[in-house]
């Protein structure tokens, strides 16, 4: 398990009461509020976090200590992380992104395909992005294996990802 993960970013304040508007990067944006006091980029500074209502990608939340609009606009781009260990257990064949971003993808004949550096959904469900760009479905056929313990990520990507033209053997 890795140490901390990024659960959001403070967007901008709202009003003048000392809310702020969070993009929470939780699979249910408002659960930012309970994995417990969330901590800066350094680790050293603790907010408590309670998630009001959730609205256009955006959670409206309020921070321990932030009383008006000053303090909030002062916490603009606060990052907001929290320790791995809060996260509850994954169960068979599940995985939190944060524990595969970094791992090398190598492909079933052993190609290195560079390292998961991010994950994104646009709607059409959930792409994995190795470096370099490469985009692969997050699917089974494509990633049919992961090995955390083992520090790899098992890829087969379709012959019209390639790069360059390249094609892959059937």
């Amino acid at each position: 398990m890795r140490g901390r993960v990024l659960l959001g970013v403070v967007a901008a304040p709202h009003g003048v009461r000392g809310l702020v508007r969070v993009k929470s990067f939780t699979e249910d944006p408002m659960a930012i509020g309970t994995y417990g006091p969330l901590s800066d980029e350094t680790g050293k500074k603790e907010y408590r976090v309670e998630a009001l209502s959730a609205a256009r990608g955006t959670v409206l939340a309020r921070i321990e200590g932030v009383a008006d609009r000053t303090a909030a606009e002062a916490l603009r781009g606060l990052r907001l992380y929290v320790e791995r260990s809060a996260f509850p257990q994954t169960g068979e064949r599940e995985w939190y992104e944060a524990d595969l971003i970094g791992l090398p993808a190598i492909g079933r004949d052993g190609r290195d395909w560079g390292k998961v550096v991010a994950f994104h959904d646009f709607g059409a469900g959930p792409v994995m992005e190795v470096s370099g760009g490469m985009m692969l479905p997050f699917t089974d056929a494509t990633v049919p294996e992961i090995d955390i313990e083992g520090g790899k990520v098992v890829v087969d990507p379709p012959a019209g990802l390639l790069a360059e033209g390249e094609t892959k053997e059937a």
